[in-house]
């Protein structure tokens, strides 16, 4: 959540950044009403507050004193007062949750260093690691690939639980517990703990991830109870130290957890109606690091470096995006895309996220840092909101379905990337 003091410090700022994210002037607007309206009802009520202390003194010298100077204000007077206080106070509420509401609904700011931009058409490639794989055959789909081979089967799926779902066979089953095997590990190598996370969560945990109020609609949740499927491991693991305030000392602490993740959204209408691209379960690998503000920005081009890894690893040929102002995640202040190239569509599509979101997550999860105490200092230093960042590292369906295109071969057959066949145990896939 945004801090609202920025409306009475730097509210022209913070509305030049949230137009920068492309939010409509008309919210704007509202915004710029609601913060007037709101420092007007304390301002009122303050005033209030003031004269009702400074008559009720009046009224207690008078009772204390025979005659007094002055002609001391009426018991009726204080009770018009007091019920003109009650129904300032009222409206200082009711303005008070308006703008709470509204804020909770609002998107991160975007760093300084973002590119300008209203969509993915201003996002700036920063990186290339790798060749496009060539080929002496015209790729295939992953889908078709799959199918052929017998190890990915959607219209067993499709009856089972509808559109937008898999069931993987034999070979394609093991290969997907061996990429996220492979991915955990190099994650614990680069000093993440892993965490097996509940994959329901309440909806505090939604909200303080930045899901709520803002993606109610693409969550699934249960239906006698309030607990939600998790749409990605950030979830519970941002949610994990909520309420607390942590020791500078501790960190970075540094998370992964391999889970699957659920969502209704389902793209653009017409895009990725087939295969495994966009599913409403699939599993990845994620990445969460809590910071302290002065070192976020290196942790996360460290925490991106981790997911490139994973991709040179396995030889998979990628770009690094910076996504514009634009076309942030609705949390993030800055961040990095890395997309993936896939031969059959002859394009780069994401495969990981990986995004700085400042004290956003942390400040509607109260997630604080005790600074460490300065020498000499007789008292440690007040908690402050820490930073968290978050990262793919990776999506394993989409690395499944850049596998089996870039290590296709023109009988059909896929050769399994050298640094997965120890978890593997077999150099090619040539059925189910």
């Amino acid at each position: 959540m945004l801090d609202p003091r920025l409306l009475h410090h730097d509210a022209d700022q913070l509305l030049a950044a949230l137009q920068r994210r492309g939010l409509p002037a008309a919210e704007v607007e509202t915004l710029r009403q609601l913060a007037a309206t709101r420092r007007q009802a304390i301002g009122h009520t303050e005033a209030l507050r003031r004269q009702l202390n400074e008559a009720s003194a009046a009224m207690g010298k008078r009772l204390q004193q025979a005659q007094g100077d002055g002609a001391p204000p009426s018991r009726e007077a204080l009770k018009a007062l007091k019920g003109e206080l009650k129904e300032s106070e009222a409206r200082l509420q009711a303005a008070e949750a308006a703008l709470q509401t509204l804020l909770l609904r609002l998107p991160n700011l975007p760093a300084a260093s973002v590119p300008e931009g209203t969509d993915e058409a201003a996002n700036v490639t920063v990186g290339t690691w790798g060749e496009p794989t060539a080929m002496d055959f015209a790729p295939r789909p992953h889908f078709e690939l799959g199918e052929a081979l017998g190890i990915i089967n959607f219209a067993q799926a499709g009856r089972v639980s509808g559109a937008r779902f898999a069931f993987t066979h034999g070979a394609g089953a093991r290969l997907a517990r061996a990429r996220a095997a492979y991915m955990l590990d190099l994650a614990r190598e680069h000093g993440y703990q892993e965490v097996a996370p509940p994959l329901l969560v309440q909806p505090q945990a939604m909200q303080a991830a930045g899901q709520y109020p803002k993606f109610i609609g693409e969550a699934f949740a249960t239906q006698n109870d309030p607990l939600v499927l998790i749409p990605t491991a950030e979830v519970p693991l941002v949610a994990m130290h909520g309420d607390s305030i942590l020791d500078e000392a501790d960190l970075p602490l540094r998370y992964c957890a391999y889970t699957a993740c659920f969502r209704r959204e389902a793209g653009a209408a017409g895009r990725d109606t087939r295969g495994l691209i966009r599913q409403h379960q699939f599993t990845k690998v994620e990445l969460v690091t809590f910071a302290t503000p002065d070192h976020s920005a290196a942790e996360h081009e460290r925490l991106t470096g981790h997911a490139e890894a994973v991709l040179r690893g396995l030889k998979l040929p990628y770009r690094k995006v910076e996504l514009c102002s634009g076309d942030l995640g609705f949390a993030a202040c800055k961040t990095y895309d890395l997309e993936v190239w896939l031969p059959a569509s002859q394009a780069y599509r994401e495969i990981s996220s990986c995004s700085n979101c400042g004290d956003f997550q942390a400040r509607r999860g109260a997630i604080r840092y005790r600074p460490t105490r300065p020498a000499g200092a007789s008292k440690p230093g007040k908690p402050q909101l820490l930073h968290t960042l978050n990262g793919s590292a990776l999506a394993v369906g989409r690395t499944f379905v850049a596998v089996l295109e870039n290590y296709q071969r023109a009988d059909g057959s896929i050769e399994v990337p050298a640094a997965l066949r120890p978890y593997f145990g077999a150099e090619h896939i040539a059925g189910a």
